[in-house]
């Protein structure tokens, strides 16, 4: 049957959409953090006329940090989701009966 599929859902590998939008949040926040970090770090150093430098290290620092969160992120992600599912594994809602040769 064609229609069977659609009515039993699936479990998604995916982590929640709260985890997934904190995770995000969390990534573009380091971005901002690494691009004034950037900047701070070549006004200070800088004198003079520092116009593209400024912007270089703006840009190298946001993506610098924002690439090390994503990461991290990625990777607490992954491992929550791991752990969620041991838990499910541990407490027997996936566990399927063990078969037994017959001798």
């Amino acid at each position: 049957m064609i229609g069977t599929e659609a009515a039993t859902p699936s479990r998604s590998a995916l982590p929640g959409r709260r985890a997934r939008a904190v995770a995000a949040l969390a990534i573009l926040l380091a971005g901002v953090c690494g691009g004034l970090i950037g900047y701070a770090l070549v006004d200070v150093s800088c004198t003079g006329d520092c116009g593209w430098q400024l912007g270089v290290g703006t840009l190298v620092g946001a993506v610098a940090s924002a690439s090390g969160v994503a990461v991290v992120a990625s990777l607490t992600l992954r491992a929550s989701h791991e752990w969620r599912s041991g838990r499910r594994a541990a407490s027997g809602a996936t566990r399927r009966p063990v078969r037994r040769r017959a001798r």
